[in-house]
């Protein structure tokens, strides 16, 4: 097995001299190729105090105006060209290009904002004048009522062009409103005005563009509101304004009002040849924004990358060059060097860059390298944890042991087929489906692999438990004689020297009163036998990562007890399990006739291998010698307690004091010589610090922390207490994989007989009807219920096995993640 896909990638810390004239050509370069993660050398400097601060600053506002043109195109409803179909070469960065792009955004900006003010402007006037219109239309009506209603001179109230009017005369207020207020508009007016007034309504049929809004259709009402007295007309103004109205000002003479519902209309016609005029020239602007808007927004991207970038540096201005330091693969670092070359080539330049490696004892973050395959299994241990740095990876194992323990749930070759099919449509049209946005829909497209092999073992474990859609296949001859007026629902019983069925289960058990007995029992069974190889293979897992870094004492100290503990019980039960399998139960009598001997229940057996050590009844009894070797293993477990507890942090101590008195003497023998090399050490230092100037990172040499046996005891005996509760508790935790197991055949089997069964009784139109009503139900209710909960439901079961049950038992996950510098990355945020 490859040790890179067995761990994560080897990295190398690399350190890069970059003159300062080919500093963006390179980083850019690099960003193209997305293989470093660039260290910070100024953590402790505030962003704003670094030296590319301005340039930030610049395609900070870039940014701004390509986002501005982008709601402008899509408010318009015009949509961007793609960057392959744009005619302006997104990677191209000179200097000057740059410059003109600014420019150029600066211009567009301004003539957008321009229209848009003037548009505004346009449509606010179109507004108030077709309100205006509407009003002086409805007025004549509302005119009319009022006077066959009063009998009284109507007179218009002017609060600053006429005098006080008597309470006797007849005031009005005109205007519009929201149509969505006008119940609550009049309510208020009739509860303050105690009834006190004269209201009438009329419908704008045609809606009303708003400009206020987002440029919203907006349906409204004309209103006229008749009473007496100026200050009921006072507070009708301010109740109308405050619920959103617009008052409008009209004559009571008739020929007043149509001489200015003519005038009105003859404004409408010319603000709307200028307000065509207007948006025409708005959306040719915006079109040609829209040509470029891709690319544009694509190189600002990239641009204010790369001095984000270029701010990690340490700034020699001595030496005019750029100090950077980074992460990089070592399998990539040919590939970086041959980069760096050629963009220093590109640039037209004869400054070479400075490209070393350097020997550290940081902790490099971590790189697991995938493809489409395997990003969706990498991304669900990455959900648990990061790797530390060359931990064995559980993405590797998770690739076959996640749709394996997901399909022991889902189990049924119908459903797995339904499933197959999703994910082979998600896989074969990758390409034309990675462009879909939707957040739900990205989720199912990331793991299309991953749900390709869950469907893939959900048909095997189908074929196995011979389930599909909740019947069976009878693909074989049947292992049991069945007499021939046998019906479902009878009882099942074994016949003795039958042949077994080939494979999976025997379509006899379907139906049959004691079919849940029985498969209850094989799947528990399973259950617990998956589980205990599944954490065994995890505690080995242990012993790579205690040989690589370098602990093989702690395979005897940690390792063997804990192997130990774990098969001494519960390996012994999976061997009842498989013993119990393997013997025939039946027996012969003095008269030949078969007789069924009752095997004896491996729960009870368990339970008094430890209340009775040594012990078992001989009627409970699975083989010779039982007793005896169960009270061996109990030995075992008991002995593997205190081992793990105590030896462990005892052979720290011991390595600690080894190291401590090595260390003293090692100084010792150093002092002699400490005159002579104290000196050149101080002229060293001095050299390192004026070279590097301001350029002080943090130390290379990671702090070692003091040992305290008391902590390590307390660790330790936290770590043995879980250790053991957890194999009990984690055994029985993969008995979800039962409990789901029959909780989905259950109801694939109710579904059935609810939906489509019913109506196999029935004959004539009524069976037609039925079943195709009974179909459609149950189509949806399986791809609804059993496809899509209930296949979440096995899905999160198996994450949880995996986290707790598998990773937890070698898996630390307090790594960092390798996140390199990469403009597809940029880009895609």
């Amino acid at each position: 097995m490859s040790s890179t896909l067995f761990r994560s990638e080897e990295m190398s810390l690399i350190q890069l001299f970059i003159p300062a004239e080919v500093a963006h050509t390179c980083v850019a370069e690099l960003g193209e190729l997305g293989k470093v993660q660039f260290r910070d050398l100024y953590p402790n400097v505030n962003a704003f105090q670094r030296t590319f601060v301005s340039e930030i600053r610049r395609f900070d506002e870039m940014e701004r105006q390509c986002r501005f043109f982008q709601s402008q195109i899509e408010k318009s409803g015009i949509a961007s060209r793609p960057l392959e179909e744009s005619s302006f070469f997104a990677s191209t960065r000179t200097a000057q290009q740059v410059d003109d792009l600014e420019e150029s955004l600066k211009v567009h900006e301004q003539h957008i904002i321009q229209m848009n003010d003037a548009y505004e402007t346009l449509l606010t006037s179109n507004l108030q004048l077709t309100e205006l219109r509407h009003v002086l239309k409805e007025s004549s009506v509302f005119f009319a009522q009022a006077e066959s209603s009063s009998n009284l001179r109507l007179q218009e109230y002017e609060v600053a062009e006429e005098e006080q009017v008597e309470d006797n005369h007849l005031g009005y207020v005109t205007g519009v409103i929201p149509r969505s207020k006008i119940q609550t508009f009049e309510r208020v007016l009739w509860r303050i005005l105690r009834g006190n007034v004269f209201m009438n309504f009329a419908e704008i049929q045609d809606q009303i563009i708003d400009p206020l809004d987002s440029d919203k259709l907006v349906s409204k009402n004309v209103f006229a509101i008749f009473a007496h007295g100026n200050e009921i007309i006072n507070k009708i103004k301010k109740i109308s304004e405050s619920m959103g109205g617009t008052l409008y000002s009209i004559d009571q003479d008739v020929n007043k009002r149509n001489e200015a519902l003519s005038q009105a209309a003859k404004r409408i016609e010319d603000l709307n040849i200028v307000l065509h005029q207007t948006s025409h020239a708005r959306k040719d602007e915006l079109l040609k924004v829209a040509d470029h808007l891709t690319s544009w927004t694509t190189t600002v991207k990239k641009e204010k990358a790369v001095y984000h970038t270029m701010n990690l540096f340490n700034y020699d201005l001595n030496r005019k060059c750029l100090i950077a330091e980074g992460w990089c693969a070592k399998m990539d670092v040919p590939i970086v060097h041959i980069a760096l070359k050629n963009a220093i080539e590109s640039s037209g330049t004869n400054m070479p860059s400075v490209f070393t490696e350097l020997q550290t004892k940081r902790k490099p973050p971590t790189y697991h390298r995938t493809n489409k395959f395997t990003e969706g299994f990498q991304n669900i241990i990455d959900a648990y944890g990061i790797a530390r740095y060359r931990e064995v990876n559980p993405g590797l194992f998770t690739i076959i042991s996640f749709p394996f323990l997901f399909a022991i749930m889902f189990g049924d070759i119908g459903h797995g087929f339904l499933m197959l099919c999703f994910a082979l449509y998600l896989v074969l049209y990758e390409k034309k489906l990675a462009s879909v946005k939707d957040e739900i829909f990205t989720m199912f497209f990331s793991g299309r692999y991953m749900m390709l092999l869950m469907a893939i073992f959900s048909i095997f474990t189908g074929c196995i438990y011979n389930d599909i859609f909740s019947l069976s296949l009878n693909l074989f001859q049947s292992g049991f004689d069945l007499p021939a007026n046998y019906t479902e629902f009878e009882t099942v019983e074994e016949i003795p020297n039958g042949h077994v069925y080939p494979f999976g289960f025997d379509p006899a058990w379907h139906g049959s009163e004691n079919f849940l007995l029985f498969s209850n029992s094989y799947k528990m069974k399973q259950a617990i036998i998956i589980g205990v190889i599944h954490m065994s293979f995890a505690i080995f897992l242990n012993v790579f990562n205690h040989v690589y870094y370098k602990k093989r004492m702690f395979i005897w100290l940690e390792f063997l007890p804990q192997i130990l503990f774990m098969e001494s019980v519960f390996g012994y039960l999976i061997f009842c399990i498989m013993y119990k399998w393997s013997v025939n139960w039946w027996e012969l009598d003095a008269a030949g006739n078969h007789i069924h001997n009752s095997p004896p229940n491996l729960l009870n057996m368990l339970i008094y291998m430890f209340l009775t050590p040594g012990k078992v009844d001989p009627q409970d009894q699975l083989y010779p010698g039982q007793g005896t070797i169960q009270l061996v293993l109990i030995l075992i477990a008991l002995v593997c307690v205190p081992w793990m507890w105590f030896a462990k942090p005892y052979y720290l101590k011991v390595q600690h004091e080894k190291n401590h008195y090595g260390a003293i003497a090692l100084s010792e023998e150093d002092a002699v010589e400490s005159g002579t090399a104290a000196v050149a050490a101080t002229e060293a230092a001095t050299r390192a610090v004026q070279s590097h100037q301001e350029y002080s990172p943090e130390e290379d040499e990671e702090e070692e922390e003091e040992f305290e046996f008391s902590e390590e005891m307390i660790h330790q005996t936290i770590h043995t207490i879980e250790f053991c509760l957890n194999c009990i508790s984690n055994t029985a935790s993969y008995l979800r994989l039962w409990a789901l197991s029959l909780a989905h055949a259950q109801l694939s089997s109710v579904l059935w007989d609810m939906t489509l069964k019913i109506w196999f009784n029935f004959t004539g139109p009524i069976a037609v009807v039925g079943l195709v009503v009974g179909f459609s139900m149950w189509f949806v209710l399986t791809i609804g219920i059993l496809l899509c909960m209930e296949g979440l439901s096995a899905f999160l079961h198996a994450l949880r096995l995996h986290w707790v049950e598998f990773d937890g038992k070698f898996y630390n996950g307090d790594g960092i993640k390798f996140e390199p510098f990469a403009f597809t990355t940029v880009l895609a945020d």
